[in-house]
């Protein structure tokens, strides 16, 4: 399973969107009405969780968590830089 695909399951199981709704790449997920400001810190501990790496404050911002590409994207430059 990509990265891609782990987050998309993620926010479907737990953000209730149904298979038959939309959930592209670039679908924001907060304009979209999918993850409010609590929800996003259930997104967090997720990647937290699943990906092994630690997000700082400063990393919390909308070019690294706002679609389900943007996170792919910062995870590829998170575990470039940590090793992991």
């Amino acid at each position: 399973m990509t990265v891609a695909e782990r987050v998309r399951k993620f926010v479907r199981e737990n953000f209730f969107v149904g298979e038959e709704e939309p959930l592209a790449e670039e679908t924001s997920l907060i304009a979209g009405g999918i993850v409010d400001s609590t929800g996003m810190l259930e997104v967090i501990a997720f990647l937290e969780s699943e990906f092994g790496i630690r997000i700082e404050a400063e990393e919390m911002v909308p070019d690294n968590l706002e679609t389900i590409g943007r996170i792919v994207a910062f995870l590829g430059r998170k575990r470039q830089t940590t090793g992991t």
